[in-house]
């Protein structure tokens, strides 16, 4: 059933941070049911915390009856969005890509519906940019591309003061304007939603259309854009990065546990914005969860958050262990790795072999400091020497646990 508060239901829940037509966005969300996309690149074989968190904005969009379209960049990937980068990105080889698109496409409906009423439509745009020629595309869309402009937008003025610029990248903006005429062509998409870093893209796409209407004189409908926020704390850093790096979705590159950790640990001011953005509870309720108990109200945000991407059993089980683990300092499945040096070894060396200590000065800081914990003793002299058995259990701080297995 079609639901006309689309758009209020997005910007109550803090996701309309850009627009390039607001007023008609609204309009049209609340009018009747439209055709929307959002892009993902496949330039690795999962996606993050950034990716879930435009997937989110997309299924209130498509549970509000709109249609959603999932595009998935299997041209744009082999090009590579020069946006934030300091230096061009890795080129990734056909096959990668291809191999990526293909495991992207098979966990999307986690986070879109993808059967039953209302399905999301998958495409990748290799099927249309792949097919077109090198001088058939020069002369259709970037004939109407002026490279002062373009310098002109953050994505490219930023990779030109910090590394230089290829051809090639110049491209990727023009790919990406073309696949949301495409998109409006094939099947009247006419919202293109995304992050803030998409903000140009977009904008692109936009105008994009605007001129090849003008040019060929044939009617197209007013294509328009939305972007949500960069997801980030409360201190304005980028969400998403645990001691071992990005917050995957998979278990095989985060587990259940480290996702449910990640956001048990984050800022009791970013609990509320958290709710809205990952739940379905109305606002008020969430306001009174945060102002009566803010460490219950994180506890089930972070059940929560980790239930959408992990599922009901997977997040109990990351619950559970979590409980075990603080109530009694050990658990099953804690978080494990594994290293291999001598029996005998200074702390800090030890310390800095493990995924959770970024440095060795990092380690004597800790040790200096009593965050250091190994086999529920607390560890003050940095130039201890350690007995190392096969397995210990190392805590960080208060939060951050890791079981060592050692290969002596």
């Amino acid at each position: 059933m079609f639901n006309k508060n689309g758009f209020k239901l997005l910007e109550e829940r803090g996701f309309v941070f850009q627009t390039t037509h607001r007023d008609e966005i609204k309009k049209i969300l609340n009018e009747k049911p439209i055709t929307f996309y959002i892009g993902i690149d496949p330039t690795a074989d999962d996606l993050h915390i950034g990716h879930f968190f435009g997937l989110r904005m997309a299924r209130i969009l498509q549970d509000c009856g709109h249609k959603c379209i999932v595009l998935v960049g299997g041209a744009t990937a082999l090009i590579g969005d020069p946006t934030n980068k300091s230096d061009m990105r890795k080129m990734l080889s056909k096959e990668e890509v291809s191999k990526n698109a293909e495991e992207i496409k098979s966990i999307l409906n986690r986070f879109v519906k993808t059967t039953g009423d209302n399905p999301a439509i998958i495409v990748d745009n290799a099927d249309w940019l792949k097919p077109m020629g090198y001088i058939d595309f020069m002369r259709e869309v970037g004939v109407h591309f002026n490279i002062n402009e373009m310098l002109t937008k953050d994505l490219y003025k930023n990779r030109l003061a910090k590394g230089g610029l290829t051809f090639m990248e110049m491209g990727y903006m023009l790919m990406q304007a073309f696949d949301f005429v495409h998109l409006n062509d094939k099947y009247n998409c006419i919202l293109q939603i995304g992050g803030s870093d998409q903000w140009g893209n977009i904008c692109a796409g936009v105008e994009l259309s605007r001129k090849m209407n003008f040019k060929n004189g044939t009617p197209r409908p007013l294509m328009m854009g939305l972007c949500c926020p960069l997801l980030t704390n409360a201190d304005g850093i980028k969400m998403g990065k645990t001691e071992k790096g990005t917050l995957w979705v998979s278990r095989s590159k985060t587990s259940a546990f480290e996702f449910f950790q990640h956001f048990v640990n984050c800022l009791d001011a970013d609990v509320e914005r958290l709710l809205r953005f990952f739940t379905d509870l109305p606002i008020k309720e969430i306001q009174d969860m945060c102002k009566d108990d803010i460490v219950k109200a994180k506890k089930f945000m972070a059940f929560k958050v980790t239930e959408l991407v992990h599922g009901t059993d997977e997040t109990t089980k990351a619950q559970e262990t979590s409980t075990n683990l603080f109530s009694s300092g050990n658990a099953t499945e804690m978080p494990t790795e594994e290293i291999s040096c001598e029996q005998q070894i200074n702390i800090i060396d030890f310390l800095s072999k493990l995924s959770i200590i970024k440095s060795k000065s990092e380690a004597r800081r800790l040790i200096e400091q009593g965050g250091i914990i190994i086999d529920n003793e607390k560890k003050t002299d940095v130039n201890e020497i350690l007995e190392l058995k096969s397995e210990q259990i190392v805590k960080k701080g208060k939060k951050t646990f890791v079981k060592v297995k050692n290969k002596i």
